[in-house]
């Protein structure tokens, strides 16, 4: 064997050598963080698209643990409804605030504190009677329950429920103009829609 072959064949195991390393390197790099911390990754119950607030609906999901199962739900219920309502709050404050700027209002402060404190109002109403889209129960180790919920309240019905209370105070009917507050809650709820990937 000549020299010049020697080497070749040197410079061929070092190069298998450096890539063998390198696929190593690799390897370690993606090891799964459960190997790297002995921690456990868990599915989420209706963390999917079709449990998202969208265009048309405003949705949310919470649990609920108790020795109790029926407290459980109860707990589980009373979460999800309060996202829920921070979510609603939320969207009409951001409307509220636009329909405002983009109308001449005197006293546009005491317009919107008036306007947000029925949008509550309907809110609470609405939240009575949302629908339950998706409910699940796990019994723990220790005995405990653990139930969680995914509830739904349709846009329209808050929508409605501001037009019908609108009609029962003059001065902020005299404001109000109900095309122009649909128009920029629809817009909202399409950011809110792409805000969660619907």
């Amino acid at each position: 064997m000549t020299t010049s072959m020697i080497k070749k064949i040197g410079i061929m195991v070092l190069i298998a050598a450096v890539g063998l390393g390198a696929c190593r390197s690799k390897k370690n790099k993606a090891t799964p963080i459960e190997k790297q911390t002995g921690a456990i990754e868990i599915t989420v119950p209706f963390s999917s698209k079709e449990f998202f607030s969208d265009k048309e609906e405003f949705r949310s999901t919470s649990s609920g643990n108790s020795p109790d199962l029926q407290t459980a739900k109860k707990i589980a219920l009373q979460n999800a409804k309060s996202q829920m309502a921070s979510l609603i709050s939320t969207t009409i404050k951001k409307v509220t605030d636009q329909y405002t700027e983009q109308r001449v209002i005197d006293k546009n402060v005491d317009f919107n504190n008036k306007f947000e404190e029925l949008a509550r109002e309907v809110t609470n109403q609405e939240l009575n009677d949302v629908k339950i889209i998706g409910e699940k129960a796990f019994k723990e180790q220790n005995g405990n329950y653990t139930y969680w919920v995914a509830i739904e309240a349709n846009k329209q019905l808050i929508l409605n429920g501001i037009n019908k209370n609108i009609s029962t105070g003059k001065k902020l009917e005299q404001d109000y103009d109900k095309k122009k507050f649909e128009e920029i809650f629809n817009s909202e709820m399409q950011k809110l829609a792409k805000e969660r990937g619907n």
